[in-house]
């Protein structure tokens, strides 16, 4: 999709899965086993959808990178991961874009199924994944990545994320700037301290990755957040400002974790947040956003 001067398709490092109940917290599987059905498990369908963004300075900007390759066959079953070997890159590289031509990594935060594809092994050792990348991720989280509580410390695999600063690949990130021209990263951190949203502003609209505040075109609306959530009250009130400014500015959202829907704008009626337009981002057509 282009937009202004940006180009974005997504990439996918494939699919895995998660008990619903979990995904959406207090809100009753009546309601959102409609669009999410169950396994007989409980479990429901989650993509790892990653966003590859090529900017008019010749930057190349990946958002997330999935999962990874180092899973065991115990956690395979586990999370129901489907995925080809190197599923990622070579994706990528069916579209013609090299691991080394990748500048910046942007990490939402460093949950396994965000940060697992960030590096791989190489001869016994860990390695970055885009080797000539920076690799930006809030300092607020990888302090809480680090030590984190007895609550979330499964959703983390510090191997993922260390060779990172052994590298010397980091770039910390201290709350909401520019990064680079044109990309944004604000913190929230309802879902866990320090999680970022990553923001494009193109001059002709702006794009939005969304990470876990809003990983379901259905988690539009405010109420539906996940169990996972550390502070599920700040979450509603981070989504409500982010909803109202995406809203009024015409954003473009792009979902992490939906298997259907790839991307959206939203608007405001009968007092609640709903989905605009919902399309795909490798439709390969212009976006000119207009207020809703």
């Amino acid at each position: 999709m282009q937009l202004g001067d940006w180009t974005f398709r997504a990439c996918h490092d494939g699919r895995f899965k998660l008990d619903g109940g979990a995904m959406f917290g207090v809100v009753p599987k009546v309601f959102w086993e409609k669009q999410h059905p169950a396994d007989e498990l409980n479990r429901i369908d989650l993509d790892l959808r990653c966003l590859l963004a090529d900017g008019p300075d010749g930057r190349r900007v990946l958002v997330d990178t999935g999962m990874g390759d180092r899973w065991d066959e115990k956690k395979i079953g586990i999370f129901g991961l489907v995925r080809r070997p190197n599923q990622l890159v070579a994706e990528l590289a069916e579209e013609g874009v090299t691991r080394e031509s990748v500048t910046d990594v942007v990490l939402t935060h460093l949950h396994f199924d965000h940060a697992g594809g960030a590096v791989r092994a190489v001869d016994g050792r860990l390695v970055p994944t885009f080797p000539e990348a920076r690799y930006w991720v809030q300092q607020r989280h990888w302090d809480w990545a680090n030590r984190p509580s007895e609550r979330d410390r499964a959703s983390f695999r510090p191997e993922d994320f260390a060779s990172l600063q052994q590298e010397g690949r980091l770039e910390f990130v201290d709350g909401a700037q520019e990064i680079l021209p044109g990309v944004r990263v604000t913190p929230i951190s309802g879902h866990t301290p320090g999680q970022q949203m990553v923001e494009f502003h193109t001059g002709a609209g702006v794009l939005v990755y969304c990470g876990d505040l809003i990983p379901y075109l259905s988690q539009v609306h405010v109420p539906w957040i996940m169990g996972y959530d550390l502070n599920p009250l700040l979450t509603v009130t981070e989504k409500k400002q982010f909803l109202t400014r995406a809203v009024e500015d015409g954003y473009v959202l792009v979902f992490e974790h939906d298997p259907v829907h790839e991307a959206a704008t939203v608007r405001f009626e009968d007092g609640r947040f709903v989905p605009g337009e919902v399309f795909t981002l490798a439709a390969g057509r212009p976006w000119k956003a207009t207020a809703p």
